[in-house]
């Protein structure tokens, strides 16, 4: 999760530096980035939840007298509705290049709903655009997850008592890499192991189950050229 995060912030920072200054977190969730992380001056970021989600978080930001280091506008939409009507009024411009995200997002959305997530993104970017998004490199395999989940659940109850797997869609979708090339997107995906030797991280001896199922976990930069 640590180095997933520090994926995003590098992200977003580097975006911000190249001069983007529109960033649109999906799902934003406990997100809390447009607080903690040093933007510069003029980014607008937009986060897209639930209005109940929206509520808890700036609730608690109330409490501790939390202020956002960016331009923090809260879009309170469902992403089944029409959420780039809502983001529009909230101020968002087309026209400008945007930064997004899909972080922890790709697996709790079925087939049609993953391909309309993406046909919207392609459809508000501007050329200079870029995203980042979290996604399997073919078909998430719930019943190999499945598999992991209860071997190691047995040993140190690593899940807790949820069972992850009833909340994704075990559904043949097209891996976000593919889908974003073939419509001109530059794109370069990189997996968990990736990242630890990017960011130096050691970590011990991962059994091969394990190492398939981060394996097949792609954390994708898109580009749509200026």
């Amino acid at each position: 999760m640590g180095m997933r995060s520090r994926f995003f912030d590098e992200f977003f920072l580097d975006a911000a530096a190249s001069g983007i200054r529109q960033a649109v977190i999906l799902a934003a969730g406990l997100d809390a980035r447009a607080h903690r992380l040093p933007w510069p001056a003029g980014v607008t970021v937009y986060e897209l939840d639930q209005p109940e989600v929206l509520a808890f978080k700036d609730r608690v930001y109330a409490e501790q007298g939390a202020a956002p280091t960016s331009d923090r506008r809260a879009v309170a939409v469902d992403l089944r509705d029409d959420w780039p009507a809502a983001l529009k009024e909230a101020g968002f411009d087309p026209s400008q290049p945007t930064a997004w995200s899909a972080e922890g997002l790709l697996p709790y959305l079925p087939a049609v709903a993953q391909e309309l997530l993406f046909e919207r993104i392609v459809e508000l970017s501007a050329p200079g655009s870029r995203a980042a998004i979290e996604g399997p490199t073919g078909v998430l395999g719930v019943s190999q997850f499945a598999k992991v989940e209860q071997k190691y659940r047995s040993e140190k109850d690593t899940f807790g008592k949820i069972d992850i797997t009833e909340l994704f869609y075990d559904e043949e979708k097209t891996p976000p890499v593919e889908w974003f090339s073939t419509r001109g997107w530059n794109t370069l995906g990189v997996d968990m192991f990736d990242l630890a030797e990017r960011y130096g991280v050691q970590y011990p001896e991962v059994p091969e189950d394990i190492r398939e199922l981060a394996g097949s976990m792609h954390y994708l930069t898109c580009t749509l050229p200026a």
